[in-house]
């Protein structure tokens, strides 16, 4: 527990201090530092207080405090009467409760309401225009603030005016304060969306908030002390809070139309590499697991090993939870675990546009197709990699057209994936007939391994069961080296090789008069964010150095995409053209007759979203 609140508080620091949060300081400064400085100090400007005493003599060092009452006031000095301001801290406190509640239940809310993913960031940008409002019309703060009264009173009764609709500030900050991700949050975000929340996943979350918003209080604490020192900031609080309003405004306009991402592309990343060390540090993964979260429930899974030709006692399968839909089960009903005991049980994560699943699905296909009636069960969790593939519409067709016919069941909110600590796409577990994980598969390859598991454990369960066959479908497994997956999600991307700098929003692409190797560049005119790129002119290019025999990629819109293999003179060896319709999906680029280097240019047109290449 204690290296997960070690690693929770290092990546908030980090992301606490990252370009992403600068558009967000301004606000800090004012609405949370300068709005809370202490109101001017009222002085005693009498020494000692005097009193006519019995003869009419002057007694000194005392001061009336009713009718034949005196206090002495001779070993006490003047003190200034302020008022004290907690409004940094429960901005921040704001912050904190409402990044943790929705790390943790924002995803799974929204999933079993079958609200839009987005729909939290539209709420926060809402709510801080509200509060942006109230800043300059006190009436309307005061509506808006009234339920939260009490916490906003904390520090004292004279703070509450003072300090209204600071908690409120926070909660919508934090809720904005969600996407501003690096690698170790993007870990926490998958440990979060789960249905089975443990004391783990708590603490790594709210470890994570505490360390980002330190930063955010230092510069809100450090706003109120600018204030209280310059008398400029003392004698116009009414205009100081019109200014800190109208911040709050702005800043809400500027995410409504994503301009914070245009600072950030403008700006270093300047955390980028200490992102990256604490990401890949071995501490670090081993407690994070990279797919979640090591709990009772699941710790034993680490006892098997990836692809061991030995059975291995993994301990009791984890329960699946989380599932939003199920398909290819009557009338949509759960499968659950339990009911299963007896049978053996293959669980297969994967998702639709993955040419590595793609090519793993034929295998499970026909290991369903062969062992189902001696006993097999086959449940297919689909995790998505993509926004696109949490629409179940899609997730239909794309099953439709990979052959599924097996169980699927619909993991959006990764609790499946966490729960069995995965981080593979494909991966198979196989659970034998009394709920025990007995193997498991990460990536593609294998078959043969994991078919003889799947018949040693039917064998097992059934000692007179009669099995067909081994099956015979051909390992498309790509061999030797390849070009990487490539992303051109903003989040994911790392093999861009082009100008300016790869970042969110609309720009004009050059590409590079040399291609690099295992790179990618763009040219014309792109929309770029956190699931792709889509061009936005007629002339937008994608060229793409690559070590491989084939070539595919996620593509999206609708359009003729061209596609040109080129060669190192720059003249095209060969050009073929691609239909995209439809839900997004995998598509054939290049289909070679062996591993090749070359670089392929597509010219893609207006409106059509590229979102990753794989290679074969």
């Amino acid at each position: 527990m204690e290296t997960l609140v070690l690693i929770g508080l290092l990546g908030g620091l980090i992301t606490g201090i990252s370009p992403c949060i600068l558009p967000m300081l301004p606000v800090i400064f004012f609405a949370g530092g300068v709005q809370g400085a202490r109101e001017p100090a009222l002085r005693f400007d009498v020494p000692t207080a005097v009193r006519t005493g019995a003869g009419g003599q002057v007694e000194t060092g005392v001061a009336p405090t009713g009718r034949g009452a005196a206090v002495d006031l001779t070993e006490r000095p003047a003190r200034a009467a302020r008022a004290r301001s907690w409004r940094p801290y429960l901005v921040i406190a704001g912050l904190v409760l409402s990044f943790s509640a929705m790390t943790l239940l924002g995803s799974l809310v929204l999933g079993a309401l079958g609200l839009p993913q987005d729909l939290l960031r539209w709420v926060g940008i809402v709510l801080l225009a509200a509060l942006g409002v109230g800043m300059i019309v006190p009436r309307f703060e005061e509506v808006l603030e009234r339920p939260f009264l009490r916490l906003a009173s904390l520090g004292s009764r004279r703070a509450a005016g003072q300090d209204r609709g600071a908690f409120l500030l926070g909660l919508g900050l934090g809720v904005l304060y969600v996407p501003c991700a690096g690698p170790v949050l993007a870990a926490i975000t998958v440990a979060g969306a789960t249905g089975d929340i443990g004391p783990g996943t708590v603490v790594l979350t709210v470890s994570f908030a505490v360390g980002a918003a330190i930063p955010l209080l230092v510069f809100a604490l450090a706003g109120r002390r600018v204030a209280e020192r310059v008398s400029a900031f003392r004698r116009h609080q009414r205009g100081i809070r019109v200014t800190g309003g109208v911040v709050v405004i702005l800043l809400a306009g500027a995410l409504a139309l994503n301009l914070p991402q245009q600072l950030q592309r403008a700006l270093p990343d300047y955390t980028g590499a200490l992102q990256q060390r604490v990401d890949e540090n071995a501490s670090v993964q081993d407690a994070l697991d990279l797919g979640g979260i090591v709990t009772d429930a699941n710790r034993e899974l680490s006892n098997c090993s990836n692809g061991s030709t030995e059975l291995a006692d993994c301990g009791t399968a984890p329960p699946l939870t989380g599932i939003t839909h199920w398909l290819n089960t009557e009338d949509g009903a759960p499968v659950d675990l339990a009911d299963l005991r007896g049978k053996v049980v293959l669980i297969d994560f994967w998702t639709y546009s993955c040419i590595n699943c793609q090519r793993a699905i034929p295998h499970v296909s026909a290991w369903y197709d062969a062992y189902e009636d001696a006993g097999l069960e086959v449940i297919g969790v689909h995790t998505p990699e993509f926004a696109f593939e949490r629409e179940t519409r899609n997730v239909v067709a794309g099953a439709r057209d990979l052959g599924v016919e097996y169980p699927i069941a619909q993991d959006n909110s990764y609790s499946t994936w966490t729960t069995y600590r995965n981080r593979y796409w494909p991966a198979e577990y196989l659970i034998d007939a009394e709920g025990t994980v007995r193997y498991i598969k990460h990536g593609e390859g294998g078959y043969d391994v994991t078919e003889q598991h799947v018949r040693d454990l039917l064998r097992a369960a059934d000692p007179d069961v009669e099995l067909p066959p081994a099956t015979d479908v051909a390992d498309t497994t790509p061999g030797g080296e390849t070009t990487p997956e490539t992303y051109l999600a903003l989040n994911k991307v790392f093999n861009y090789s082009g100008s300016p700098e790869y970042g969110s929003g609309r720009e004009v692409f050059a590409h590079p008069d040399d291609q690099p190797r295992d790179t990618f560049s763009l040219g014309g005119t792109w929309d770029v964010d956190f699931q792709g790129a889509t061009a936005a002119s007629d002339d937008a290019t994608l060229r793409l150095a690559y070590r491989s025999t084939d070539v595919f990629s996620v593509l999206g819109g609708e359009g003729t995409v061209t596609a040109r293999v080129l060669a190192d003179d720059g003249s095209v060896r060969a050009e073929r053209e691609i239909d995209v319709a439809g839900n997004p999906t995998l598509y054939d680029v290049l289909r070679g007759d062996g591993p090749t280097d070359g670089i392929v240019e597509l010219d893609v047109p207006d409106g059509v979203a590229v979102y990753t290449f794989t290679f074969g």
